[in-house]
């Protein structure tokens, strides 16, 4: 399948991470009718809402990359949101694509949906066979529970959906919030911050021990429009690089990109959350997709992009 110029292709959560590096993938390739909406012009979590969208603007294809996200403080803090407000937007825009004619929808899921301790690398095989990461299993479950409807839907409906499992992600656009952002934006904020203002060092929370993978956005996007044309199964797909990095290597090499010259030091008190979380890209990469973005290129970009918007970053 393939996407036409002219389609209209309704991308969930346009300004986020994900949906904006979508959004500039399929502007690249010439779509001149896509369909977004903030927040404040569409609620997803609201039914009615998402119904009456759905009714009157009839979508041919959905990326579905809205979500509530956030990095170990936010889902440990406020887990009912990461369950209810995902569940809610999930449902409505699966539910109403169906009923609506949608031709395909993809799912943005995440890596966390697989067990704590689950044998490394991560095959889509190990969903549901060992408990989850405790300090963000409200936001797995719900991720989980957008794997099974997009698989209820195909089995009952015939309804062409598919489900997408990405590791870390990083890039333009990204929260940039020291408390409630993922590894990598805060520890690019923090070793910036403290250039700047000449800190002696820079903490790092927990051990720096545990391993993780990180994929580029705009690598991640690729991937997702490519998967689009290209797989209509109903097994969930993993999307990364198929390499990690510990937490310490990260901020080394953050550290350099940035130009900071103090110490890190390590704040034991907090935790180190899973140890490691490589994803398998088997099945990704035998569709014929791979990253191209390597972790070096693609903080160096990430940085230049964080000083040219400084003003405007989320945080």
């Amino acid at each position: 399948m393939s996407l036409p110029s002219d389609a209209r292709i309704f991308i969930a959560g346009h300004r986020g991470l994900v949906g904006s590096a979508i959004v500039r993938r399929l502007e690249r390739d010439g779509c001149s009718n896509l369909l977004v909406r903030s927040r404040r012009e569409l609620d997803l979590t609201n039914q009615a809402a998402v119904h009456a969208f759905f009714e009157n603007e009839r979508p041919e294809f959905v990326f579905l990359a809205a979500a509530k996200v956030g990095g170990i403080h936010a889902n440990d803090t406020r887990p009912a949101e990461f369950l209810h407000d995902n569940l809610m937007i999930q449902s409505n825009v699966i539910d109403a694509a169906w009923r609506n004619g949608v031709r395909k929808l993809v799912f943005l899921g995440s890596s966390c949906i697989y067990p704590r301790l689950a044998a490394q690398p991560i095959s889509e095989d190990a969903l549901l066979t060992g408990p989850l990461e405790p300090t963000n299993e409200w936001y797995a479950i719900a991720k989980i529970a957008g794997i099974k409807q997009c698989q209820a839907y195909r089995r009952q409906y015939g309804f062409d959906a598919i489900s997408l499992m990405p590791t870390n992600l990083y890039g333009p656009g990204d929260n940039f919030d020291l408390l409630n952002s993922h590894v990598l934006p805060a520890l690019l904020r923090k070793f910036h911050e403290a250039r700047v203002s000449s800190q002696s060092e820079v903490v790092l929370w927990g051990t720096g021990s545990p391993r993780r993978e990180f994929l580029h956005v705009d690598d991640m996007a690729d991937a997702a429009v490519h998967l689009m044309q290209r797989y209509d199964g109903d097994e969930p797909v993993n999307v990364g690089v198929g390499e990690d990095v510990s937490i310490l290597e990260l901020a080394q090499m953050i550290r350099e990109v940035v130009g900071y010259r103090g110490a890190i030091v390590h704040d034991l008190s907090k935790p180190d959350g899973t140890p490691r979380k490589l994803l398998d890209v088997t099945r990704l990469q035998a569709l014929g997709w791979k990253a191209s973005i390597s972790l070096g290129a693609g903080l160096r970009s990430t940085y230049s992009w964080f000083l040219a918007h400084q003003q405007d970053v989320r945080n």
